[in-house]
């Protein structure tokens, strides 16, 4: 049994989010759905030696000339020298726009892959085989596609809609503890912007699913897909509605650079999660959230696991992140935006943040 969830949009092709189990061995069949041409996966080393002789074996016994690229596993592969790499060889197997990219692996390989498919001779098919919760709750959905550069994360990509996502929630249970609450942090989230009985669910009885409850995690996955695809069915390009998915991700983003991107000091997830608990404290000192939704959305991500405070993964400079986050590509005409919330499943955009003030708050974080 699966889950199909549709997503289309005014400005994409329409196409479908599967989620289940034992989904893996079926990919061949999927696949030749799109092409009858030539498939390259691309993957991280670690995943390819998990998952790459399941997939090759689906997808060569669907018919379909197959091979494997890797990249080294990692933030540091979502870089210029590696989109480069990954382009040249495309270039020598002499793909045309009839074959196709199948991303298999988490959120980095996703990006790296859907941009070098955005690229590729003006644009290629690819197909999202996500195999972190991360990249299934998150980023293989909504055609975000991008490589990082030391000014910041993300600033160089496209918007290139997959083909189809296939989420195998089984492929979770390979994943280490700190992964999966990692994935669970934007699970959070997703209740946290729009759907307060969700983030109830996800912080009672859903909890198990960070501990690895396959049951709990097929659930937690389907909901936050559904809560992204409506999102960015409505908006596509991020002009309006879909900036509530950064909830969390403006302070995130801005530590992540600070930190060196260092992914053993902090994941993306545990910035977000870092994030969510600071834009939730942010609002507070606003007079724009209850002090008891704080207290309860902060709890949530503490209980899962998840760092909620500066001092719980380094240092920086109050300075220093504002500047991170006025150069974040949600600026708009020079004015800092941020996801801030009126509570618990309550986020809007507020696009006149103060910078002066955000500092002075950030200072009370723990900031230099």
């Amino acid at each position: 049994m699966s889950t199909t969830i549709s997503v289309s949009g005014a400005g994409f092709t329409s196409y479908e989010v599967e989620v289940g189990r034992g989904l893996l061995t079926g990919l061949g069949a999927q696949v030749s759905t799109l092409t009858k041409g030539r498939v390259v996966v691309i993957s991280d080393e670690t995943v390819a030696a998990l998952h790459g002789p399941a997939v090759l074996a689906s997808l060569e016994g669907a018919g379909l000339r197959t091979r494997i690229l890797t990249v080294p596993p990692g933030e540091a592969s979502k870089s210029f020298t590696e989109l480069e790499r990954v382009i040249d060889r495309l270039l020598a197997y002499e793909l045309d726009r009839k074959d196709l990219i199948v991303a298999l692996g988490g959120g980095v390989v996703g990006d790296l892959a859907g941009l070098a498919a955005a690229l590729y001779m003006r644009g290629i098919d690819f197909v999202q085989v996500p195999t972190t919760l991360l990249a299934q709750v998150d980023s293989s959905v909504g055609g975000k596609t991008a490589i990082d550069t030391p000014r910041g994360k993300n600033l160089v990509g496209a918007f290139h809609q997959p083909r189809r996502v296939i989420a195998d929630i089984d492929v979770l249970a390979t994943l280490p503890p700190r992964q999966l609450r990692s994935g669970w942090a934007e699970v959070l989230k997703h209740g946290l912007i729009c759907d307060a009985a969700f983030f109830d669910w996800l912080a009672g009885e859903g909890a198990v699913g960070v501990n690895g409850d396959l049951v709990a995690l097929e659930r937690a996955v389907i909901r936050s897909v559904e809560i992204k695809s409506a999102i960015v069915e409505e908006d596509e390009r991020e002009t309006g509605r879909r900036a509530l998915l950064n909830l969390g991700h403006t302070f995130g983003h801005a530590l992540e650079v600070e930190l060196g991107f260092d992914e053993l000091v902090l994941t993306h997830g545990e910035a977000v999660a870092l994030g969510c608990a600071m834009a939730f404290r942010y609002s507070a000192t606003l007079g724009l959230c209850p002090d008891a939704d704080v207290k309860r959305a902060v709890s949530g991500l503490a209980a899962a696991g998840l760092p909620t405070r500066l001092a719980e993964v380094g240092e920086a400079g109050a300075g220093a992140l504002v500047r991170r986050m006025t150069g974040d590509k949600k600026v708009e005409d020079g004015h800092l935006t941020l996801i801030l919330v009126r509570g618990i499943g309550q986020a809007f955009v507020e696009r006149t943040v103060d910078a002066v003030r955000l500092a002075g708050f950030l200072r009370t974080e723990g900031a230099r």
